[in-house]
């Protein structure tokens, strides 16, 4: 069974930067592709970035140029950095990964940028 251990959330004002680790208990490049996904309370859950086994990134285009999702395969991790972030980023990030026709998810951390 795969799971997913998210950390690094917190506490950060308005344009701060956080950077979110998402170690997994197994090679991470069997996956095909992993990513991060955020969510507030009555809102749908959103897509932020992912990255394949091969390397390709993808970003919300909300946070185009401000998050860079990457990984170290040594340490089966990948990572979001998170900079200029806003207020109404607030949530709940959670880390996917996707292999074939299955998606396991971490338990999710909380993000909150606030002054």
């Amino acid at each position: 069974q795969v799971q997913l251990v998210e950390s690094g959330g917190g506490l950060v004002q308005p344009g701060g930067s956080l950077r979110l680790s998402c170690a997994a208990s197994t090679n991470i490049l069997s996956f095909n592709a992993m990513g991060w996904y955020r969510q507030t309370p009555g809102k749908q859950r959103e897509l932020v970035a992912t990255i394949t086994s091969g390397g390709r990134t993808n970003y919300a285009d909300s946070v185009k140029g401000r998050f860079t999702i990457s990984r170290d395969n040594a340490k089966n991790t990948v990572y979001l950095q998170m900079t200029s972030l806003k207020p109404e980023e607030t949530a709940v990030y959670t880390c996917n990964a996707r292999v074939g026709i299955s998606n396991y998810w971490g338990q999710g951390i909380q993000v909150t940028v606030s002054s």
